[in-house]
């Protein structure tokens, strides 16, 4: 198990709070990874190797190994072994469903034994309520990560409808506060709606928030930290497209690294002004 204090251990050590995220498409690849058995799972373990010390965290994208079926599967088995211990691996599945339906996706990300897999965290949909979390929160070594407020332009839909709680997206947050706390949940926010960080920290000042959108979708890790990090740190940063497919060609690890250690070095100077290190 990953602990909120192993979390922040290795972000200090490795002065970093960098989540790659392995968004894995078999037509983004270098073509000469086709010659492999499998390509994706080559793919991907070459950019662990490439990146696992400079970041404190792996995210799998379950979509990209589903749509391939049994190969896909297998794909994200083999990954999710190599990943490193001393990293907190995410599955981003998204579930939202509710019941026995929400055991068997607890089941197959979080039960090594009837899967294959144990994921340190997943993400999880919270809008049908607690019954779609807590069939997760059943492990107690797991982390839930619940989607709050997302970068999406179809965030307006929903996420911002007034309740009497105050927007939806905090109506959740404090809902869900609930539940479990911050040793057990972390809440999705995207990059780009940084300012909204402020608000959010008012309901959840120790949670963790994973934050997507700092790269390929434009977010600004400065704003970012300005207005989200806490005195633990309190982040893990997202990024993807912007690491992996930092260049389709054989030099594809050595490029994916020095995205990474650019991220890196930036997060270590946000650490050092914040007194995090």
């Amino acid at each position: 198990m990953i602990s909120r204090q192993k979390l922040i251990d290795q972000i200090k050590q490795k002065k970093s709070f960098l989540c790659v995220g392995l968004d894995t498409d078999i037509e983004k690849i270098p073509l000469f990874l086709k010659e492999y058995p499998d390509p994706v799972f080559e793919f991907n373990k070459r950019i662990i190797d490439a990146t696992h010390d400079l970041c404190v965290s792996y995210k799998p994208n379950a979509a990209f190994y589903e749509s391939r079926g049994i190969k896909g599967f297998k794909s994200l088995v083999d990954t999710w072994k190599y990943l490193p211990k001393d990293c907190l691996n995410i599955i981003d599945a998204k579930r939202g469903d509710m019941g026995n339906t929400s055991e068997m996706y607890a089941k197959a990300f979080f039960d090594e034994a009837a899967s294959g897999m144990s994921f340190d965290a997943i993400t999880i949909s919270p809008y049908m309520g607690h019954d779609a979390v807590t069939a997760y929160l059943a492990y107690p070594d797991k982390w839930v990560v619940l989607l709050a407020l997302t970068s999406s332009a179809g965030s307006k839909d929903f996420q911002y409808l007034t309740t009497e709680h105050g927007f939806l997206y905090e109506a959740v947050i404090q809902k869900a506060n609930i539940w479990a706390g911050a040793d057990r949940i972390m809440y999705v926010v995207g990059a780009t709606k940084s300012t909204e960080f402020i608000n959010i920290r008012k309901y959840a000042p120790d949670n963790f928030l994973l934050v997507p959108g700092v790269g390929a979708q434009g977010g600004s890790l400065a704003e970012v930290c300005r207005y989200g990090m806490n005195k633990d740190c309190g982040l893990i940063v997202n990024a993807s497209r912007s690491i992996i497919y930092a260049s389709n060609g054989v030099d594809f690890a050595e490029a994916a690294r020095a995205e990474a250690l650019n991220l890196q070095q930036q997060m270590q100077v946000e650490l050092e002004k914040a007194g995090v290190i």
